[in-house]
């Protein structure tokens, strides 16, 4: 096998320097080289790590992770045309392990008359834990170089053992700028672009695609072709902004329910609302509720932040969070979406308070902690005659009999004698709950002073 060439188990791709005609604008426009590529300039700069990688053909294994449309297959392609290897492709939906694993054994055969292989894996998170482990050994050995594509955080879905022996690379979503200046590429260039339909951006246009595509450069030229051939079916010249906006139709929200942006955007709402910024919360709320996130999930959450985040500082705020739930119940989206939002501002602007969060922690750390001593004998009932003779019950004082509707009866075990686990904060309610704290205390002190 020739050093330089390259190989896909599905399609030989003879030259990868030239997409046919026929191939979907995105594809056609992919850069070729580094000087093209366009954004990830804190990996790609003059003197970057990567940039310094590919550059010396350094051979270690990599791993590729961001958002769709940044370029990881790009980068990959890039260095299959700048290094001194045979270059292998594959995508986890496509192969199976048992393909790949014959791969790596000839790989390491040709090492052995001194041919490197590179093995690039699209969407390796497909992989489960033990197809993973398969690449383990011969990455080890040397006898692969593997890059690895991915769009979920490698920390969750590459095992420890295979994520140890790569660098991993994370790619930013492409900023507007940088998405209308790969567009104004496509319509210039006659050769792989539309440069032979002669046509130019109105004004706003390519920005209005930029931001549809949310930093996705595939989205964005596919939704710029779609907006070429309109112009072309009204024989315009110039995209204009209303062209562009037919091509979209509809807004694609960046969102997997499965995957890290659900579990970014539900921490944004969430710390959004801690942080008392009302407007934060119902922009969050409404990009979940827009991507088609299941308004229950988001009830739940908002039930989780009113009783962790507010608690009896705002006692009502696990009121209006259950009855937005059952408003979503009743009604469904996208009616319901207003109650959420209004659960959502009402938790973002009510007083603040963790201290029911943080006492019941204490209390399950104590629990987990310490040895689990019997209950009291003076709070136990004695329905029987057996019970009394233990003394079941023996010493307990009814509090509503006493002043003060408060007894001098300690109700912790022995060992937690005194324990304080709730510290009510001087917000909201809860104010009145420490000043009410105080006055049993100062009861319980002067009855035993007695």
């Amino acid at each position: 096998m020739m050093k330089g060439s390259k190989m896909s188990l599905f399609a030989p791709r003879p030259d990868e320097t030239a997409a046919p005609v026929a191939a979907p604008l995105a594809e056609r426009m992919r850069p070729r080289t580094l000087e093209e590529f366009v954004g990830q300039e804190h990996l790609l700069g003059p003197g970057k790590p990567l940039r310094s990688q590919i550059e010396h053909d350094d051979a270690s294994s990599m791993i590729f992770w961001g958002p769709p449309g940044v370029g990881k297959t790009t980068l990959a392609r890039i260095i299959s045309e700048t290094t001194q290897a045979t270059f292998i492709e594959f995508s986890a939906v496509l192969a199976g392990i048992k393909e790949i694993k014959q791969v790596m054994v000839n790989a390491e055969k040709a090492a052995a008359w001194g041919t490197r292989t590179i093995l690039f894996v699209d969407e390796i998170h497909r992989f489960n834990k033990a197809q993973q482990d398969a690449f383990l050994p011969w990455v080890e050995r040397g006898a692969i170089r593997l890059i690895g594509a991915t769009t979920e955080n490698p920390s969750f879905e590459i095992i420890s053992a295979l994520l140890s022996r790569c660098r991993v690379y994370a790619l930013n979503p492409l900023t507007d700028e940088q998405i209308v200046t790969l567009l104004q590429r496509a319509l210039t260039d006659s050769d792989r672009g539309l440069g032979a339909q002669h046509l130019t951006g109105g004004e706003g246009a390519l920005e209005l695609l930029a931001g549809y595509a949310s930093g996705d450069a595939r989205n964005a030229l596919n939704a710029l072709e779609v907006a070429a051939k309109l112009a072309a079916d009204a024989k315009a010249t110039v995209i204009t902004r209303e062209i562009a906006t037919e091509a979209l139709q509809q807004r694609v929200l960046m969102y997997d329910k499965q995957g890290e942006e659900h579990y970014n955007l539900i921490s944004a709402l969430h710390k959004s609302v801690r942080n008392s910024d009302a407007d934060a919360a119902m922009y969050w709320l409404g990009r979940m509720l827009q991507a088609g996130e299941d308004p229950l999930y988001v009830a739940r959450r908002l039930v989780r932040m009113a009783v962790e985040d507010i608690g009896l500082a705002a006692p009502e705020a696990l009121h209006i969070c259950l009855a937005a739930k059952d408003t979503v119940d009743f009604l469904g989206s996208p009616e319901a979406d207003l109650a959420l939002a209004e659960a959502a501002v009402f938790l973002a602007l009510a007083p603040k308070s963790n201290a029911l969060y943080t006492g019941y922690g204490a209390v399950l750390s104590d629990i987990e902690n310490t040895r689990q001593e019997p209950v009291p004998l003076h709070l136990r009932n004695a329905p029987t005659k057996l019970m009394k003779q233990l003394d079941y019950g023996k010493g307990y004082e009814y509090a509503h009999d006493v002043e003060g509707k408060v007894a001098d009866m300690e109700c912790l075990p022995d060992s937690l004698r005194d324990r304080r686990y709730y510290h009510p904060t001087q917000e909201g309610r809860e104010k009145l709950m420490a000043q009410r704290m105080d006055e049993i205390r100062k009861i319980r002190e002067a009855k035993r002073a007695e």
